[in-house]
């Protein structure tokens, strides 16, 4: 069994991936959440010897006297899989050529949080901070997008060059610098896969809670100013005898 699994293997290794190769695969290219079923078409319009998918999973026998054959996976639990379809058709001085079916399995996040680096309490104004938001088990990550949100203003935008197929977490960070216009704005960040036109519409998005609300903690004089008038005011027009009554309060606790 072994011997013959190399042979074939050897086999194939042979065959040129060829522009004219006449088979044609529908859909060109399939995009399949991990777990999901999957399945393509493989079809011809020429006489042939035979014609078959080969795959790690849900490979297909070479089949004579057919001219459509299907790939298909209940369940695709394997990240990198390179399906192809091949056929024993003359071309040049190849007996079989082959195409492959490009496969893109991908994951949405466990969870996406958003923090400050290094800072915890109300931010300053003119002031700057970094902010961080930490992206759990998505996949493939050269389709994350992590968009950045004030409210409902996009800020920013930042996307990775990791090739990896399988899921991984990634961290992306954005400075900001807060002014008095940012009072009680809530900052939030959102994880976005971006899988082509075959892949999901609209794209699959998880977004964190937002950042707790902050305030700048600026205080003008003169907002100062006319906060301790009013207070001051407030408390010459109470009524004689509540003053009268607050000292003696005051007294009997002294005394004891």
């Amino acid at each position: 069994i072994e011997t013959k699994y190399k042979l074939h293997w050897f086999l194939i290794t042979l065959c040129s991936v060829d522009s004219r190769c006449p088979v044609q695969i529908i859909p060109w290219r399939a995009v399949v959440r991990y777990g999901d079923n999957v399945s393509a078409d493989c079809k011809t319009s020429v006489l042939h010897k035979g014609m078959g998918w080969e795959a790690s999973e849900g490979g297909v026998p070479m089949t004579k006297n057919q001219s459509l054959i299907t790939w298909r996976v209940s369940e695709l639990t394997e990240w990198d899989i390179k399906p192809f379809c091949y056929i024993n058709y003359k071309i040049g001085d190849e007996d079989q050529c082959l195409v492959e079916l490009p496969v893109t399995v991908y994951k949405t996040p466990d969870s996406v949080f958003i923090s400050t680096v290094n800072h915890n309490g109300p931010m300053k104004e003119g002031e700057l901070y970094e902010l961080q938001c930490d992206v759990h088990n998505v996949a493939p990550v050269q389709n994350l997008t992590v968009n950045w949100y004030k409210g409902q203003t996009l800020l920013d935008q930042t996307t990775f060059t990791d090739t990896s197929e399988t899921p991984v977490n990634e961290t992306a960070t954005l400075l900001i610098r807060p002014d008095r216009a940012d009072d009680g704005a809530q900052y939030r960040c959102e994880a976005e896969l971006d899988l082509g036109a075959e892949g999901p519409q609209p794209h699959p998005t998880i977004s964190s809670n937002p950042l707790k609300k902050w305030s700048t903690m600026y205080i003008s004089l003169t907002t100062f100013a006319n906060e301790l008038t009013k207070t001051t005011s407030t408390l010459t027009q109470m009524p004689q005898c509540f003053m009268t009554a607050k000292r003696n309060l005051l007294w009997e606790k002294t005394a004891i």
